[in-house]
């Protein structure tokens, strides 16, 4: 059975839950990338669990971009994965932010 993409997501319909040690990131993606889950995963000794998100259409006052959102992430620094095996970027999530970084290349 095939997956289906999510309809788009409208204004205001993401919660994010950051706090003192918690932030969330936004990773902005092509359109090429609509309904990709993309994992993260904290960096360094031992090796974190990923957690993935789905990119999705995002609809906005100020038009369309597509992302993934991760509401609640521990403060720390993640590899944002390409592929099962192949590392696309780092990024640093501070707590109590959003931080947003758009998807390389």
């Amino acid at each position: 059975m095939a997956e289906s993409i999510p309809p788009p997501s409208g204004t205001g319909s993401v919660v994010l839950d950051i706090g003192a040690d918690t932030g969330a990131l936004i990773l902005y993606a092509p359109a090429s990338l609509n309904g990709a889950e993309i994992e993260i995963s904290p960096v360094g000794p031992p090796a974190g669990a990923r957690t993935h998100s789905r990119v999705r259409e995002r609809r906005t006052g100020n038009g369309v971009e597509h992302a993934a959102v991760y509401p609640a992430v521990p403060a720390g620094t993640y590899t944002i994965w390409r592929d099962a095996v192949t590392p696309a970027a780092t990024v640093t999530v501070a707590g109590g932010t959003v931080t947003s970084y758009r998807w390389p290349g």
